[in-house]
């Protein structure tokens, strides 16, 4: 796992954002980062996990390194002395639904001498999340784990991340970037953006399959579809259902369905049990506040 560890300051909004004035709510600090929340539940899925980032030389970066391995995850951190630890704002609205305001830090750091070249074996697994390409900082990082992780005979799956920045660098670049990984992980907005389809995303999650084996694209309360390239088989599975005032906090969602979904295929469950899967964990994450487990 190699990507974005943050601190998240949540603010859960009583009511709409009242511009230049004060909008009542509840304010909570907790563990996030897309790539260190996905290593946290592919933890309390069951799998072994090793998240590989920077965090700075402050009580932030210190508690969320010992936060990590409370979790069960490995890690192999780098400490930058001259930024502060990433942290992110996220403004909540009555509907679960979140925007956010980061500030990377010392994510920013990480570069290809900071990969533990030792952890990339043959027969295991690279995650990465797209927020370390989408970074100009940290790209060449995030480019060199994908090519030791293929040089080594590893499988590599990469989380788009963000639909806002990747429309920002343009997606010819985005797909330059990450190469031809084994499976690609999207939302219907970055589905979009990547394939200029925006109606259908079906026809989406089968266009991206010409860049790699496997596209799964997550529908939200439509659930999530993908499409095997090899078999050419497409697969949709339904959202776990929520009950009334069950949606608390989106955030997170799609990072612990990820964990879910590659937990179980990594154990070699079937497609629709691995997305039954990724779904039930981003289910039980948006019921609750906060990001991890």
């Amino acid at each position: 796992m190699v990507g974005d560890l943050m601190v998240d300051v949540l603010a859960q909004l009583s009511g709409p954002l009242v511009a230049a004035s004060d909008s009542p709510g509840r304010i909570s600090m907790r563990g996030g980062g897309s790539a260190a929340n996905t290593a946290c539940w592919l933890a309390a899925a069951g799998a072994e996990a090793l998240f590989v980032g920077c965090v700075g030389d402050d009580l932030p970066g210190r508690e969320a390194a010992e936060t990590l391995r409370a979790a069960g995850v490995r890690t192999a951190l780098k400490v930058d002395p001259s930024r502060p630890t990433g942290t992110v704002v996220v403004l909540v609205d009555p509907a679960g639904e979140r925007t956010m305001v980061p500030d990377p830090g010392a994510n920013s750091a990480l570069t290809p001498l900071d990969l533990p070249s030792a952890e990339f074996t043959p027969g295991g697994h690279l995650h990465l999340s797209g927020y370390t390409v989408l970074n100009p900082d940290t790209r060449a990082a995030g480019i060199a784990a994908l090519e030791l992780a293929q040089r080594r005979g590893m499988t590599t799956s990469v989380d788009v991340a963000s639909a806002g920045p990747l429309a920002a660098v343009g997606p010819d670049c985005f797909l330059d970037w990450i190469g031809n990984p084994f499976m690609l992980i999207a939302n219907r907005d970055e589905a979009a953006v990547l394939t200029g389809i925006d109606d259908d995303p079906v026809a989406a999650t089968r266009a991206l399959t010409e860049l790699c084996e496997q596209v799964v694209v997550k529908l939200g309360a439509d659930g999530v579809v993908r499409h095997d390239a090899l078999f050419d088989r497409t697969i949709r599975v339904p959202a776990e259902p929520l009950g009334p005032g069950e949606l608390v906090d989106t955030t997170g969602a799609g990072d612990a369905f990820a964990a879910g979904y590659l937990a179980a295929w990594m154990r070699d469950e079937d497609p629709e049990a691995a997305l039954t899967a990724g779904c039930r964990l981003a289910a039980r994450v948006i019921r609750k506040v906060g990001g991890r487990p």
